[in-house]
């Protein structure tokens, strides 16, 4: 059985206190959970702050972007081998905001994969169709393509450290979110593909969380369904009760 994954990306949000204080609250309230890994996802200048607040918890934490580079003259980025140094576990990538607000492609994200995987860090990888393509059909080829170019060149080895975020572009930020059963159905095909590209036994293995105005209220059902393991959590994650609701929602799997 896939064990579940809850993660909360603050995105650009918050201050220095702030973060300390939400990290904190969640990491004090998370004692005792099994069977659930919990991250967040704070502005990379704060990690450093986070770190200490969740020292000794189980709640781990990461970056929302890397670039692709160890080192060298790339004004602003940060690289893999400064979260490795911040003792992150995770990061972020190909979030759709960054490939449909800054462009970010998906030859792009696959360099930062390979990258992040070279550093020993689990790539939380997105994917997503917008409204648009969801209206017209086009979701599974969309989703598809995504795949295909993003972890493109993984090994059987390496897409085992990798942890899928199905994200409806429509659904981010919107108060819109898809039914459990629209979920489901793209979890499902995401399993096929990885079942395609490499074989059952790993497909079955590999957590799908889904992501799109998930919130305590809607997240046992969404959870429920059978293929997704898990969410990435964007506004409801900035308030402790409401991350860790969305956590009890697990209960009803």
């Amino acid at each position: 059985m896939r064990r579940p994954f809850i993660a909360g990306n603050w995105k650009m949000n918050l201050n220095r206190s702030g973060a300390v204080a939400l990290a904190a609250a969640i990491a004090e309230r998370s004692k005792g959970l099994e069977g659930v890994d919990l991250a967040v996802f704070p502005p990379s200048i704060y990690l450093d702050a986070v770190r200490g607040a969740v020292a000794g918890s189980i709640l781990a934490y990461g970056a929302q972007n890397i670039y692709h580079q160890s080192n060298g003259a790339f004004t602003g980025e940060i690289s893999t081998a400064m979260l490795v140094d911040l003792g992150c576990r995770y990061v972020i990538l190909g979030h759709s905001e960054r490939r449909h607000i800054l462009g970010e492609t998906n030859e792009e994200v696959n360099k930062k994969v390979l990258a992040a995987l070279a550093a020993s860090l689990v790539p939380i990888v997105c994917v997503g169709e917008s409204l648009s393509d969801r209206e017209v059909g086009r979701t599974g080829q969309v989703i598809r393509k995504q795949v295909a170019g993003s972890l493109a060149n993984l090994s059987a080895e390496q897409i085992a450290h990798v942890v899928i975020a199905y994200e409806p572009v429509w659904a981010i930020g919107t108060g819109k979110v898809a039914t459990p059963q629209q979920a489901e159905e793209v979890h499902k095909d995401l399993r096929k593909i990885l079942t395609d590209r490499y074989n059952t036994a790993i497909a079955e293995a590999i957590r799908i969380q889904y992501g799109g105005s998930v919130k305590a209220s809607n997240a046992a059902e969404l959870l429920a369904q059978p293929n997704v393991d898990g969410a990435l959590v964007g506004g409801a994650s900035l308030k402790a009760d409401e991350f860790l609701g969305i956590v009890a929602g697990l209960n009803h799997k």
